[in-house]
């Protein structure tokens, strides 16, 4: 039987990516506010479950803040937090060199990881406008050296306001490239990160439903946690897509405005 909106209505929980499916760049996708809205007239828990490492929640509170969204810190988690979850429960006390956002070192430093250009434990990557020539020849030298390379998320690239942009994996693939070396991620579709959303939300699998844009990260986390999936068009995927993977998402739809009743 082919599920029906009002089904999807009707979950507890909702996980949610953000670039492309609730923002381009500094600017808010069509129907967003009517779907927060009602996520909070219905009493939903909701998560914005983003792979960016750019950001701390509070600055993606603010970001959406800024562009006329009010929603509480609680409802963020970005995959910078859960590399530095990971981090910690590997190699407490560890150290890294980092390459990425204030949000990625931010997390690092809140779980008692330290920063270290000499010999440090992990090299740690992440998106972020510091990104360089010599970020990568010194990322290689300590990855050679020992060091194992942790990138934040598997995204090749991102949505912006103009086009795309290259995200972490893509970062990551000149340092793979040159030490032979392979990067682990921590982000969506890592079920490391899914469970905790699923944590965060204290809903079970089969309450809860994974909204994004993305086939290769979104739809295939939510697959393989036993979640419902949307597949949204309002940010680098579009119908053609869909025929390039082995699965298909629960729903298919133009943007996230299409889940509240019309009448909202």
């Amino acid at each position: 039987m082919t599920p029906t909106l009002e089904q999807l209505r009707e979950k507890k929980g909702f996980l949610c990516d953000m670039d492309g499916v609730i923002y381009h760049g500094n600017r808010l996708l069509p129907g967003v506010k009517d779907f927060v809205s009602w996520l909070y007239a219905e009493g939903k828990s909701f998560l914005f479950l983003t792979n960016s490492s750019e950001r701390s929640p509070l600055e993606l509170q603010q970001k959406l803040a800024r562009m006329g969204l009010e929603v509480d810190e609680s409802h963020f988690y970005t995959s910078a937090l859960a590399t530095a979850k990971f981090l910690s429960r590997q190699a407490p006390g560890c150290t890294a060199y980092a390459i990425g956002a204030p949000g990625l070192f931010n997390a690092l430093y809140d779980v008692g990881i330290t920063m270290n250009d000499v010999n440090p434990d992990y090299v740690v990557v992440g998106e972020g406008r510091n990104y360089n020539y010599e970020n990568i020849l010194k990322a290689v030298a300590l990855v050679r050296a020992g060091a194992k390379l942790i990138g934040t998320n598997t995204d090749l690239t991102g949505p912006i306001e103009d086009g795309i942009a290259p995200a972490c994996r893509a970062l990551c693939a000149p340092i793979e490239l040159a030490t032979g070396k392979s990067a682990y991620f921590v982000g969506k579709p890592n079920p490391l990160m899914m469970r905790t959303g699923l944590k965060l939300l204290g809903c079970h699998s089969n309450e809860a439903v994974m909204i994004g844009d993305r086939m290769d990260t979104d739809i295939v986390a939510g697959m393989e946690t036993g979640l419902d999936t949307v597949l949204v068009l309002s940010g680098v995927s579009d119908m053609a897509t869909i025929d390039q993977f082995p699965y298909c998402p629960t729903y298919v739809m133009d943007g996230v405005g299409n889940i509240p009743p019309a009448c909202r």
